[in-house]
């Protein structure tokens, strides 16, 4: 009998272990770029052009930046999701130069500019929720115009990357690592052959990665490195452990002696979190550390003299009881409780035994309180004076209010090239320090983003300094009095995108700590604004911005939140805003939400609105109150500090209301046919574990669905696509043929059931198949995580809301015509809309200013690749412009500029007597009113298109 038990925990324990998603291998990874490449070449829509539409002004993440020394105004800046970008007049402008590669991640990055080689370690180190992995260490010696990978692909997350500045071949790298998964490729690596070949110099263990590297200045030899050990789960995130720790090299890292031990003065043992490190010479180092030891209890901070939620954990009915009223109220109301909570009602239902006072601290509890409200020690400041042997502590008061509780995400530290007394310390402000870390002072300007990941310092103008946050970029000239901004590049990172259907129509988005905006689809992305002091996107929300849902009778009544379902109804024409967060009953566990809650407005009636959080929640009148129409439709949750067993996706079918299907993070999908009278799981027959990225209901099909999985919390690339014809009752995979790479969103098209978009990790793919087989996207479209796409019916625009290259727009009216019937014409040409003719057709308003030129896209599709001539004729044929143009087999794009040549001005006025076609400003004819052929041949098929200028 115990040999059974034995064998079957083994087997339970078995079960558990192997039921988990597997971290995807770098080859895989390898297998899934290449195949995305040759889809790319071969895709019949790589020519459809995406067109960046901004916004710009709040930026996204910066990860590192690199300054020349001797030309200060040029620069490279590392973006978290949005690639690396090159200046060369002091941010006013910038470019793009990684677009080219495999991936845009950036961890960090190290420029050797006497040579102008660029290295760029990919996958940023930040471990945040949204930390996408890389595919190793990217080289161009080239200024970026192209890219190698040398090595270390199952790196994920690379830490820092420093080069000896008198050999451009001998590079030392700390690898950070997987995220979600223990690896072996992680530690220390160094090349002295320019990345031919690479030895690991250090490993701690298959969790513990290195997350920061530094040198002594005029010394390569004296190298210091900062070991990472954190466990990251969708549930929990463990930021310290035993592997952390400060390690010193003294043959340029080939060699390493941990130097953080008991009795030298730096923290040991389980609450080392991360570690940043500051050399100013070989003796002279600064470490900021993430302390994650708690907080001896009389030490915590407690707020005023009144209630808090702590006081009511441990108190009993009876001292509850004795409460006055006017206190109990105050902590009521401060803290949201609903108006029916007030003294004398809790008071009663404590009297009668239906709730404790626990339960009012329960009330409040959720993950994001959690995070925040742990009394960990948090930032401290070290120095050492001789290499490492012993190390102080700079400040004796705690630095409150820099980490918080999520020191993972910052831990910087820079020491002034010209003074080892001047430090700085970036967190959610910046903190400087002119007396070596025993007093601080903070340098966040009123232009200056929270949240900071890296700063330069000017060795030869100690006052001019280069920042990097959640913001984007600023400089300083006066040492952090005040700043510049310098957010000229797209690099946005979008949650989710919506539209609405005003002319012209407007884009709404929630981008990553930067709140929630609104602009014009078509709004100018330029300086111009500048002049008028009017940026044309507006903010509506702060924090992390999340989903949005417009009502469509009315575009002034929007819904948008932040993060973990702290959302508002908001009437935009009176600028009121009402929050609408659905809360539990007093006594009942709270809701979990995600921290991307999910909403929706029925298509069936614009006042009401759904919300996930472990529950489906409806709300029959805009969000004023709520009632839960579901049970728990998640496996329960999971202990941890991070909201897990919540709801990520709704969807409602436009055939039937109370066709609902729920999807949740922990890989249930739910269906509904009765308004959550009754719930049916359909998700039984998938992968374990996964994060329901999206659930779709068809709006050409009643029994219909679309599902896609996302394995990104396992380090799990797989692509997991699914597709239902009965309400989820069986299941088809549509994925298997796309590339290795996470699905964050898929879309039906609203006009050709055939045809379904993907948004993944790495791009864009279109299906005109319902899935049988996959299309690439790639035209003006780089290698960026598609969070959300949403169609403009009305336009037949195709938006894509990208996590760090903000929003891109193209026009699929063609798209949603490729059916079979026009791919066995083997030629098609698509109709071109109808133009306005204009005055100002090559014509400038002064002579030192540009004329404008009017253009169209003729738009044909063809069944292979060649040589096409296109004619623009009068309707009888006769030639006014001929051009040529190469063409692949798919759909291709010709631009057209309206002129006419002098034969064919000649043509127009003897066929149309009263009509003179007069030359512009500019030398050049154009078309006049009237209608027009298209004719496009490839010498053996013609087809035409009519056309018309009105």
């Amino acid at each position: 009998m115990k040999t059974f038990t034995s064998s079957l925990f083994f087997f339970f324990l078995s079960s558990f272990i192997f039921s988990q998603q597997p971290a995807t291998n770098a080859e895989l990874i390898q297998k899934g770029l290449l195949n995305k490449k040759q889809m790319e070449k071969s895709s019949l829509v790589k020519h459809v052009p995406f067109k960046n539409i901004g916004p710009t002004v709040m930026s996204g993440r910066v990860v590192d930046v690199d300054v020349n020394p001797e030309n200060t105004t040029e620069f490279y800046v590392g973006y978290a999701s949005g690639g690396l970008w090159h200046t060369v007049n002091n941010g006013t402008t910038f470019e793009p130069v990684l677009d080219v590669a495999e991936t845009i991640n950036v961890g960090d990055i190290a420029v050797d500019w006497k040579n102008n080689i660029i290295w760029v370690g990919t996958g940023e180190n930040n471990s945040s929720r949204s930390s996408y992995a890389g595919i190793g260490i990217l080289k161009s010696t080239d200024n970026g115009k192209t890219w190698k990978n040398v090595g270390l692909l199952d790196s994920h997350h690379i830490g820092r990357i420093v080069i000896n500045p008198n050999n451009p071949d001998e590079v030392v790298v700390g690898v950070t690592g997987h995220l979600y998964s223990s690896n072996q490729e992680r530690g220390v690596y160094k090349t002295t052959d320019g990345g031919a070949t690479w030895k690991k110099t250090l490993f701690i263990n298959d969790r513990t990665g290195i997350i920061d590297l530094a040198y002594a200045p005029g010394n390569f030899s004296i190298m210091y490195a900062a070991a990472w050990d954190k466990d990251r789960k969708a549930w929990n995130f463990e930021g310290n452990g035993l592997g952390s720790g400060i390690y010193k090299s003294i043959d340029a890292g080939t060699t390493w002696n941990k130097i953080s031990i008991e009795g030298s003065g730096f923290p040991t043992g389980e609450g080392v979190g991360r570690i940043g490190l500051a050399v100013f010479d070989e003796n002279t180092v600064y470490a900021v550390h993430d302390n994650q030891y708690r907080r001896k209890e009389n030490e915590t901070k407690k707020s005023g003299l009144g209630l808090t939620k702590e006081d009511f954990k441990t108190m009993s009915s009876e001292a509850f009881l004795k409460l006055e009223n006017k206190k109990l109220n105050a902590f009521l109301k401060t803290n949201g409780f609903q108006e029916k909570y007030r003294a004398d009602n809790v008071k009663q239902l404590v009297r009668s035994g239906t709730v404790k006072p626990i339960d009012l601290a329960k009330y409040l509890e959720n993950a994001n309180a959690m995070l925040f409200d742990t009394p960990v020690i948090g930032a401290e400041v070290y120095r050492t004076n001789d290499g490492g042997k012993s190390w102080a502590k700079t400040h004796k008061d705690y630095i409150d209010d820099l980490f918080y509780s999520y020191g993972y995400y910052f831990a910087q530290i820079q020491v002034s090239p010209t003074n080892k007394d001047h430090i700085y310390i970036s967190g959610v402000p910046i903190l400087k320090s002119k007396d070596a870390g025993k007093t601080f002072t903070n340098i966040n300007g009123k232009n200056v983003h929270a949240d900071h990941h890296s700063l330069w310092i000017n060795s030869k103008n100690p006052m001019h300094l280069i920042n990097g946050n959640d913001g984007g970029v600023n400089i300083s000239y006066d040492d952090g009095e005040h700043w510049i901004k310098a957010n000229q590049p797209s690099v946005g990172q979008f949650y989710a995108i919506n539209i609405d259907h005003e002319k012209p129509y407007n884009v709404y988005g929630g981008l990553q700590d930067n709140g929630v905006w609104v602009g014009a689809h078509n709004a100018k992305e330029d300086d111009s604004w500048h002049q008028s002091g009017h940026y044309p996107w507006e903010s509506i929300m702060g924090g992390d911005g999340m989903q949005v849902q417009i009502d469509d009778r009315d575009a002034n009544i929007v819904y948008t939140g932040f993060q973990f379902g702290n959302y508002f109804r908001i009437d935009r024409a009176k600028n009121k805003q009402t929050y609408i967060q659905p809360k539990h009953e007093l006594g009942e566990s709270p809701y979990r939400f995600n921290w991307q809650t999910p909403i929706l407005l029925s298509p069936h009636n614009q006042d009401i609105l759904y919300l996930g959080g472990n529950k489906l929640m409806r709300s029959m009148n805009q969000g004023d109150d709520w009632t839960a129409i579901s049970n728990d439709l998640t496996n329960g949750g999971k202990k941890g500090n991070v909201a897990y067993g919540t709801l990520t996706t709704i969807a409602e079918s436009i055939f039937q209301f109370g066709l609902i299907y729920t999807g949740s993070d922990d890989g249930l999908v739910y269906i509904t046919k009765n308004s959550g009278g009754s719930w049916s799981k359909i998700s039984d027959s998938f992968p374990k574990d996964l994060w329901v990225s999206r659930v779709i209901a068809s709006s050409h099909k009643k029994e219909r669905v679309y599902v896609t999985l996302n394995g990104y919390r396992w380090d799990d690339f797989k692509p997991y696509v699914y597709l239902s014809e009965n309400y989820g009752q069986s299941w088809k995979n549509i994925g298997s043929s796309l590339p290795v790479s996470a699905i964050n969103v898929i879309k039906e098209d609203p006009k050709n059931e055939n045809v379904v978009y993907i948004g993944t990790d790495n791009g864009a793919y279109v299906s005109l198949d319902k899935g049988a087989s996959w299309q690439a996207f790639s035209n003006g479209l780089p290698n960026v995580a598609v969070h959300d796409i949403v169609i403009q019916p009305e336009a037949n625009d195709l938006l894509l809301g990208t996590h760090g290259r903000s929003i891109y727009k193209t026009n699929i009216e063609a798209v949603q015509l490729l059916d079979n019937k026009v791919m066995n014409k083997g030629l098609y040409v698509f109709d071109v809309p109808a133009m306005q003719w204009s005055d100002r057709w090559g014509v400038s308003w002064s002579k030192w200013s540009t004329p404008y030129k009017p253009t169209t896209t003729i738009k044909f599709y063809s069944g292979k690749s060649g040589d096409f001539s296109i004619k623009i004729t009068t309707e009888e044929g006769k030639i006014l412009q001929k051009f040529s143009t190469k063409a692949d087999k798919g759909l291709n794009y010709a631009e057209y500029d309206l002129t006419i040549t002098e034969k064919g001005k000649n043509i127009l006025e003897k066929e149309f007597p009263d009509e003179e076609v007069s030359k512009r400003k500019n030398g050049k004819y154009y078309l006049p009113t009237g209608r027009y052929s298209i004719e496009i041949s490839d010498g053996k098929q013609t087809e035409k298109a009519l056309w018309e200028i009105k």
